[in-house]
């Protein structure tokens, strides 16, 4: 496919990877040519150096023979503009737009093809708030996505060394948990997979992702997680529109507090919410979070716009007894910096944003596409289509299906009812299957197995 990214920043740099390693004709365009020097030094890109959304600009990368527009510069306007363009002088197949500011996202309209033209909007605020809610929805997990339309979810949890499960072997799961059917996915070592098999002994400190039905996810993790206490109090540091958002989604269940530093942005939330207490000061005040007991808060959440205030923040009230922080760091390497330290859960709305581009990038009938470990791990819902001349996995007994070594089948939804992976399962079309790949370079070898091609003879 020949894709044009507009914008080289961290989702534009690393979308553009992801795309290049799966064969992809990608042309990068920033007006920051050391950006784009930088690009260039590690992939096999095209890059061009000017404005996002002008003609001259869009020509010379190639859009008038280009099957997809990604637009996420920094500028929500740069990028409507652009896939307008696209749409109304060189009819682009696909365009696709990163808005951040809620105004825009609010109204659909203005993405209809009589408006800008963009046939999928990518909202990293509604994502990452989407993100947080689930795990604080889900204690003690470190990472939590949803498939099947929410009927279930693929979890990580760290093995504590009181967990029953710890020197066990995976099988020791069906004596515990007999009447819960899940499915192991896979297992983190000292950040290398081993393989999932049921004879696998769990060590403490594992990292494990399962698949299960989202009602029964709880009942696991205890099982993985000794300290398991669902979360009451909860405080907010910062009330940008993820941390407004963020508190009117789980008010209504949870004990919210919101620490705003503008006093104008603290009196517009307070006017919103029902329940939440909105504190107009300093998340970093350590005299401010003693009196707000922050050493029996259950969750501390630092979502303002700084990394450096988010970090600091979460260390401080960590440090104050806060039971888990959550904090959203926005530069990669600031990702990087934070591991090993007090912070709980680093998210990055980064990896979360390509993860739902990824969604409508894939080849083949991809419903969903998650990210994992910081994108070297790829959790996928894919449909099956074709018949035993025209698939490659079709008709076939999973154990049959040639996927690459690093991936494995977790479930399949077949009408309406969730089947975890049995060998022996013969896919159906139409199913839904989750894949699991924990390998990304394996992820265009998955892709190919579920595209229908009618020139395919067994």
């Amino acid at each position: 496919m020949k894709i044009i990214i507009l914008g080289a920043g961290q989702v534009g740099g690393s979308t553009a990877e992801s795309l290049v390693n799966e064969g992809n004709d990608v042309t990068v365009v920033d007006t920051d040519s050391y950006l784009l020097e930088r690009i260039q030094d590690r992939l096999d890109i095209r890059a061009v150096n000017g404005h996002a959304s002008s003609p001259e600009t869009l020509i010379a990368a190639g859009i008038e023979d280009a099957d997809m527009l990604i637009a996420v510069t920094q500028n929500d306007e740069v990028n409507m503009v652009a896939c307008q363009v696209a749409n109304a002088l060189f009819k682009t197949p696909k365009k696709l737009a990163r808005i951040r500011a809620s105004d825009y996202v609010e109204y659909p309209a203005l993405f209809s093809p009589d408006a800008f033209a963009t046939d999928v909007i990518i909202s990293p605020e509604q994502l990452v708030t989407a993100y947080i809610q689930r795990l604080i929805e889900q204690p003690e997990v470190l990472q939590v996505v949803e498939f099947f339309d929410g009927m279930a979810q693929l979890v990580a949890v760290e093995v504590s060394e009181q967990s029953p499960m710890a020197g066990k072997p995976i099988s020791k799961l069906l004596d515990i948990l007999p009447d819960i059917k899940m499915r192991v996915a896979a297992i983190f070592r000292d950040n290398e997979a081993i393989q999932a098999t049921g004879r696998e002994a769990l060590q403490p400190g594992d990292e494990i992702f399962f698949l299960a039905l989202t009602q029964h996810i709880s009942k696991l993790v205890k099982v993985f997680r000794h300290a398991y206490k669902t979360y009451e109090r909860i405080l907010i540091a910062g009330g940008g529109n993820i941390g407004r958002q963020l508190a009117k989604r789980i008010e209504t269940n949870h004990k919210i507090k919101i620490i705003e530093m503008d006093p104008k942005r603290a009196r517009f939330i307070a006017e919103g919410l029902k329940k939440s207490v909105v504190l107009h000061g300093d998340a970093g005040d350590a005299n401010l979070l003693q009196e707000e007991n922050i050493s029996k808060t259950d969750v501390f959440c630092a979502v303002t716009n700084d990394d450096e205030v988010n970090i600091l923040s979460s260390m401080l009230a960590k440090r104050m007894g806060a039971r888990k922080v959550i904090s959203i760091i926005g530069k990669a390497s600031h990702v990087e910096l934070v591991r090993g330290t007090s912070i709980d859960l680093a998210i990055s709305p980064a990896q979360i944003t390509i993860g739902s581009l990824l969604t409508h990038i894939r080849k083949g009938d991809v419903v969903t596409v998650h990210s994992l470990r910081q994108g070297a791990a790829e959790a996928i819902e894919v449909i099956a289509h074709g018949d035993l001349t025209t698939s490659k996995v079709v008709g076939r007994h999973i154990e049959q299906i040639k996927l690459p070594a690093s991936a494995s089948v977790a479930a399949i939804l077949r009408n309406e009812h969730v089947l975890f992976s049995d060998k022996s399962l013969v896919i159906e079309p139409d199913d839904h299957l989750i894949i699991f790949i924990s390998n990304q370079r394996d992820i265009m070898a998955v892709e190919k197995l579920f595209q229908v091609d009618f020139n395919y003879l067994m």
